[in-house]
């Protein structure tokens, strides 16, 4: 087996463990009586997503000879029954990636839908939307194939900016706008319960994202630009989330500067083998402030977005992509290149929003009518965990209880 193999191997672990990091980092944000729901919505993408990527998810995302243009064929091997071998290390990383990026959708929906309605739209998005925008990415696609077609460089996206969070956020923003607004929609009204677990998950999303932007890295000297990147991006967003909150008045928090990592880690995915260090800091510090403003923009615009996949993954998202056609080596338009990069970058970027908002509301339409999508209002005021899962995240006996 070669090195760069193990490597990859050793990249599709940390990448799968990001989704229970994630679990537990959306855990933590929301009240309580949700944990349960909340944490078991990850879980669940999990088994959905990597059941439905063996089957037929795998075969979608790479291009075959006459496939057209919206995605591979999936019953070109069906069940990976006649995969060579050799290929299912890629298989398996590319598991780990459709997994999570489903499951950061989930965050949206906090608090009032269903496990049986969240899987069924789990499935359904990961086959129509997640499985063709990878083909068109990472699979020989459109995305893929702009450059060539317009006389420019090549869209960048190294790990996913379009692919995964750009992609995840705006179906975010469809399922909220579907499944409607908590009863007590209003600042202040969540307050997370574990800052404890927020911390923790989100120390294991930056753990596992070393592995989900360099598990491809094919030489030591890439590798070590990209490790560079994805630990500096992130410092600088936490520096920039805090200096922000500083600069409003606000008491500097630890889910702020959680928040902050993430961002950091969104924005430079697509981006972390393309810059230089210091333009990977330039780029941390303003994905940290702009997601601190952003989050804000729910209350003003009406859409509750409850654990900010919007505020966090579109925006930082769309910030790293558009970014690359200013400041990446030697085709930026203030490195050295023009404007085709980012003309490519853009266009990638308006590809991915209006395909995935789009057909994430008609999915969730879909699943509406079907399911109801969201619990009834008394569950939603009880709280889900004890009405439908039968657990608690803290169980205490009787005479433990305050």
């Amino acid at each position: 087996m070669e090195a760069t193999d193990v490597w990859t191997l050793a990249s599709s672990a940390l990448v799968l463990i990001m989704t229970p990091g994630l679990a537990l980092f959306y855990g933590g944000l929301v009240r309580v009586r949700s944990v349960v729901n909340m944490m078991l919505f990850s879980v669940s993408a999990m088994g959905v997503v990597g059941v439905l990527w063996i089957l037929f998810g795998y075969s979608m995302s790479v291009f075959g000879e006459g496939d057209g243009w919206f995605a591979g064929n999936p019953l070109r091997d069906f069940g990976l029954m006649n995969s060579d071998p050799g290929e299912f290390i890629g298989v398996g990383f590319g598991a780990v990636f459709a997994m999570i990026t489903t499951a950061l959708i989930s965050g949206a929906i906090a608090d009032r839908v269903g496990l049986g309605s969240w899987v069924l739209f789990a499935g359904v998005w990961a086959t129509l939307v997640y499985f063709p925008v990878a083909a068109w990415v990472w699979g020989g696609g459109w995305i893929a194939q702009l450059g060539t077609w317009l006389g420019t460089p090549d869209v960048i996206d190294l790990a996913g900016g379009t692919a995964i969070h750009i992609n995840a956020g705006a179906a975010a923003l469809a399922l909220a706008l579907i499944v409607g607004k908590r009863h007590d929609f209003a600042p202040g009204a969540h307050r997370p319960h574990s800052i404890p677990l927020v911390t923790i998950g989100a120390a294991l999303l930056w753990f596992g994202w070393i592995g989900f932007n360099a598990g491809l890295a094919g030489d030591a000297a890439t590798a070590g630009l990209i490790l560079v990147n994805t630990l500096g991006a992130p410092a600088a967003a936490i520096l920039g989330w805090l200096a922000t909150d500083a600069l409003r008045g606000r008491k500097p928090g630890v889910i702020g500067a959680a928040s902050g990592a993430v961002a950091g880690l969104v924005a430079i995915t697509p981006a972390a083998a393309n810059l230089a260090p210091g333009f990977a800091l330039l780029l941390g510090l303003l994905a940290g402030a702009a997601c601190a403003f952003a989050i804000e923009w729910k209350f003003r615009l009406g859409f509750d977005d409850s654990l900010d996949v919007v505020g966090l993954h579109l925006v930082a998202g769309v910030l790293g992509t558009v970014y690359l056609g200013f400041f990446a080596f030697d085709d930026g338009l203030f490195t050295g290149g023009d404007a085709g990069l980012l003309l490519v970058q853009v266009i990638s970027v308006l590809g991915v929003v209006i395909y995935s908002f789009g057909a994430s509301l008609l999915i969730a339409l879909a699943v509406k009518l079907t399911t109801g999508l969201r619990v009834p209002a008394e569950v939603e005021e009880r709280g889900i965990d004890a009405a439908i899962h039968g657990e608690e995240a803290y169980a205490f006996d009787q005479d433990q209880r305050a």
